[in-house]
Protein backbone atom coordinates (compact mmCIF):
# COMPACT_ATOMS: atom_id res chain seq x y z
CA UNK A 1 0.00 0.00 0.00
CA UNK A 2 1.54 3.21 -1.02
CA UNK A 3 0.96 6.98 1.22
CA UNK A 4 -2.04 7.80 -1.30
CA UNK A 5 -4.27 4.76 -0.12
CA UNK A 6 -3.67 4.85 3.35
CA UNK A 7 -4.88 8.36 3.58
CA UNK A 8 -8.23 7.19 1.14
CA UNK A 9 -8.51 4.61 3.57
CA UNK A 10 -8.41 6.76 6.56
CA UNK A 11 -10.60 9.31 5.34
CA UNK A 12 -13.00 6.71 4.37
CA UNK A 13 -13.00 5.04 7.66
CA UNK A 14 -13.18 8.27 9.94
CA UNK A 15 -16.63 9.13 7.43
CA UNK A 16 -18.00 5.81 8.08
CA UNK A 17 -17.45 5.80 11.71
CA UNK A 18 -18.19 9.45 11.76
CA UNK A 19 -14.71 9.36 13.63
CA UNK A 20 -12.20 11.80 12.67
CA UNK A 21 -9.33 10.32 15.78
CA UNK A 22 -9.14 7.11 13.05
CA UNK A 23 -5.71 6.63 11.96
CA UNK A 24 -4.33 4.33 9.24
CA UNK A 25 -0.70 3.46 8.62
CA UNK A 26 1.10 0.93 7.08
CA UNK A 27 1.71 -2.42 9.18
CA UNK A 28 5.85 -2.31 9.88
CA UNK A 29 5.50 -6.35 9.40
CA UNK A 30 4.01 -6.60 5.71
CA UNK A 31 3.70 -3.59 3.49
CA UNK A 32 0.33 -5.43 1.99
CA UNK A 33 -1.43 -4.81 5.32
CA UNK A 34 -2.32 -1.31 7.09
CA UNK A 35 -2.67 -0.95 11.27
CA UNK A 36 -6.05 1.24 11.86
CA UNK A 37 -6.02 2.83 15.05
CA UNK A 38 -8.05 5.36 17.38
CA UNK A 39 -6.82 7.26 20.02
CA UNK A 40 -3.46 4.97 21.46
CA UNK A 41 -5.46 2.02 20.62
CA UNK A 42 -5.12 -0.45 17.53
CA UNK A 43 -8.31 -1.65 16.77
CA UNK A 44 -7.97 -3.49 13.60
CA UNK A 45 -6.21 -4.52 9.95
CA UNK A 46 -6.57 -3.35 6.62
CA UNK A 47 -5.78 -6.29 3.84
CA UNK A 48 -5.26 -5.98 0.66
CA UNK A 49 -7.36 -8.24 -2.27
CA UNK A 50 -6.25 -8.30 -5.72
CA UNK A 51 -7.15 -11.43 -6.57
CA UNK A 52 -9.81 -10.55 -9.59
CA UNK A 53 -7.76 -7.87 -10.52
CA UNK A 54 -9.73 -5.13 -9.10
CA UNK A 55 -7.72 -3.93 -6.00
CA UNK A 56 -10.14 -3.53 -2.84
CA UNK A 57 -9.18 -3.81 0.40
CA UNK A 58 -10.68 -6.07 3.84
CA UNK A 59 -11.00 -4.20 7.41
CA UNK A 60 -10.94 -6.74 9.86
CA UNK A 61 -11.65 -5.57 13.74
CA UNK A 62 -12.11 -7.95 16.90
CA UNK A 63 -14.64 -6.57 19.15
CA UNK A 64 -14.02 -8.10 22.59
CA UNK A 65 -18.36 -7.66 24.33
CA UNK A 66 -20.97 -10.35 23.67
CA UNK A 67 -24.17 -9.56 21.81
CA UNK A 68 -26.32 -7.83 24.31
CA UNK A 69 -23.71 -5.22 24.70
CA UNK A 70 -22.52 -4.80 20.86
CA UNK A 71 -24.21 -1.63 19.94
CA UNK A 72 -23.31 0.08 22.92
CA UNK A 73 -19.74 -0.75 22.82
CA UNK A 74 -19.71 0.60 19.22
CA UNK A 75 -21.12 3.32 19.76
CA UNK A 76 -19.27 4.47 23.00
CA UNK A 77 -15.77 3.80 20.79
CA UNK A 78 -16.49 5.61 17.99
CA UNK A 79 -18.83 8.14 19.74
CA UNK A 80 -21.34 7.81 17.23
CA UNK A 81 -25.17 6.96 17.90
CA UNK A 82 -25.97 6.47 14.74
CA UNK A 83 -24.22 3.41 14.80
CA UNK A 84 -26.68 0.59 14.72
CA UNK A 85 -26.81 -3.38 14.70
CA UNK A 86 -29.38 -4.66 12.45
CA UNK A 87 -30.12 -8.57 12.38
CA UNK A 88 -29.53 -10.40 9.29
CA UNK A 89 -32.77 -12.59 7.86
CA UNK A 90 -32.19 -15.92 8.60
CA UNK A 91 -28.67 -16.09 9.87
CA UNK A 92 -28.02 -16.43 13.91
CA UNK A 93 -24.54 -16.39 13.70
CA UNK A 94 -24.02 -12.30 12.61
CA UNK A 95 -25.13 -9.00 11.87
CA UNK A 96 -25.25 -5.82 10.23
CA UNK A 97 -23.60 -2.81 10.98
CA UNK A 98 -25.02 0.35 10.00
CA UNK A 99 -24.36 4.21 10.38
CA UNK A 100 -28.43 5.32 9.89
CA UNK A 101 -29.66 3.61 6.64
CA UNK A 102 -26.19 3.49 5.29
CA UNK A 103 -24.65 -0.83 5.51
CA UNK A 104 -20.96 -0.73 6.74
CA UNK A 105 -20.34 -4.65 7.47
CA UNK A 106 -21.02 -7.41 9.01
CA UNK A 107 -20.03 -8.52 12.48
CA UNK A 108 -19.76 -12.71 12.91
CA UNK A 109 -19.20 -14.23 16.22
CA UNK A 110 -16.41 -15.74 16.58
CA UNK A 111 -17.21 -18.28 18.76
CA UNK A 112 -21.12 -20.26 18.86
CA UNK A 113 -21.89 -18.58 22.30
CA UNK A 114 -21.22 -14.93 21.04
CA UNK A 115 -18.48 -14.06 23.67
CA UNK A 116 -16.93 -12.11 21.06
CA UNK A 117 -17.41 -10.58 17.69
CA UNK A 118 -15.29 -9.39 14.23
CA UNK A 119 -16.55 -6.60 11.85
CA UNK A 120 -15.75 -7.27 8.42
CA UNK A 121 -15.66 -4.58 6.02
CA UNK A 122 -15.34 -4.56 2.09
CA UNK A 123 -13.60 -1.26 0.85
CA UNK A 124 -13.81 -1.39 -2.93
CA UNK A 125 -11.40 0.90 -4.72
CA UNK A 126 -14.12 3.02 -6.27
CA UNK A 127 -15.16 3.75 -2.41
CA UNK A 128 -11.94 5.80 -2.37
CA UNK A 129 -11.64 7.17 -5.84
CA UNK A 130 -13.90 10.51 -4.56
CA UNK A 131 -11.43 10.98 -1.51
Amino acid sequence: MDKSELRKLQEFLRNAFGAPGIKVGLDPKDEEQAVVSFGERAIGIISVDDEDGDRSFSFAMKIPVERAVLQDYLRRLFDNDDLKIVARLKKTDSVELNRGDDFLGVVSADDPKGKSFTLQMAILDYDLDEL
